[in-house]
């Protein structure tokens, strides 16, 4: 009977949430927004970074945030776990974000310890591991790590992403307003520890903008939590807590020149406390989710988003 009134309970619980995400469909009256799958599993119920695989068709990557083991998780398209890999000989201090790419012919993740609420945290982590070959429970550990460090005082940073052509990693900051860009190069740094380049300002739209006081009281609209390269290497998505930003990058610019200017902007669908945001691989749509569950799994197609910002 108690294993009835749970089952019962889940569906009540589901439907309302496929509920909530159907109403809160193309928010801005633009754009093609749907749902994909539907996030149950109690594993999943801090998701902070999520990746679509380079290696295994409608496979994506998903990891917790910290307080939980160091694993990943491999979901597919519908929101169903398929796969738990532990990822042994590194901490977890807070993990907030993760990215794929491909490097001398094979696929890497790259996973970023990066958080820090409390802005106590001297240095800190990003792990390249190689994707696995099978999707089964499995153990990993990292190709090589990179430790560093802010270049004045530590931040919070939920946003990682990798732009390999250029081989380096960006990072967004989260709550200085307007969020800072910063870059480290692609490869193993452990002793000393490497220092990020802040290389620009992200450009945001009005309605985002700070209005005065300190960053501890910026608006959630504005804070940074995800940040992908498209595959094809033209566009930087940064998602908050209630904004899909797009920047386009023209040319072989770079990208301090290409945030600097207004990007594209959509209203995110509801979702409970949106943290996990990763590029298609066509480079033409992201996916989305929150980090409780249940929490709807979104599919996003950016290019049919007209609200964009001058």
């Amino acid at each position: 009977m108690g294993r009835r009134r749970v089952w019962g309970k889940g569906i009540v619980i589901a439907g309302a949430v496929l509920a909530a995400a159907a109403c809160s469909r193309n928010p801005t009256g633009s754009g093609d927004t749907r749902v994909t799958g539907l996030m149950l599993d109690p594993q999943l119920r801090e998701t902070s970074g999520l990746v679509v695989s380079r290696r295994h068709r409608g496979i994506l990557w998903l990891h917790d945030d910290g307080g939980n083991p160091a694993r990943l998780f491999a979901v597919n398209r519908d929101g169903d776990r398929v796969a738990t890999l532990r990822v042994e000989g590194v901490p977890k201090t807070d993990w907030e974000d993760i990215a794929a790419f491909e490097r001398d012919g094979r696929s890497y993740l790259l996973l970023a310890d990066t958080g820090d609420n409390g802005g106590l945290r001297k240095t800190l982590q990003l792990h390249a591991i190689e994707e696995p070959t099978q999707l089964e429970n499995a153990r990993l550990k990292p190709a090589w790590s990179i430790v560093f460090r802010w270049p004045d005082g530590p931040r919070d940073c939920e946003a990682v992403t990798v732009d390999p052509r250029r081989g380096e990693v960006l990072l967004v900051s989260k709550r200085r307003q307007p969020p800072e860009l910063f870059r480290l190069p692609l490869k193993p740094h452990v002793d000393p520890p490497a220092v990020a380049e802040r290389i620009g300002r992200l450009r945001m739209p009005a309605e985002l903008a700070p209005r005065g006081g300190t960053d501890e009281r910026a608006p959630l609209a504005a804070q940074v939590t995800a940040a992908s390269v498209s595959p094809d290497g033209r566009r930087l998505a940064v998602m908050t807590y209630r904004y899909l930003l797009v920047y386009d990058r023209q040319g072989d610019e770079d990208w301090a020149r290409a945030v600097a200017r207004s990007p594209k902007v959509e209203a995110l669908p509801w979702l409970p406390q949106a943290e996990a945001m990763g590029w298609d691989t066509d480079s033409r749509h992201v996916f989305a989710t929150g980090e409780f569950v249940p929490a709807p799994l979104y599919r996003i197609d950016v290019d049919a988003a007209a609200d964009e910002r001058q």
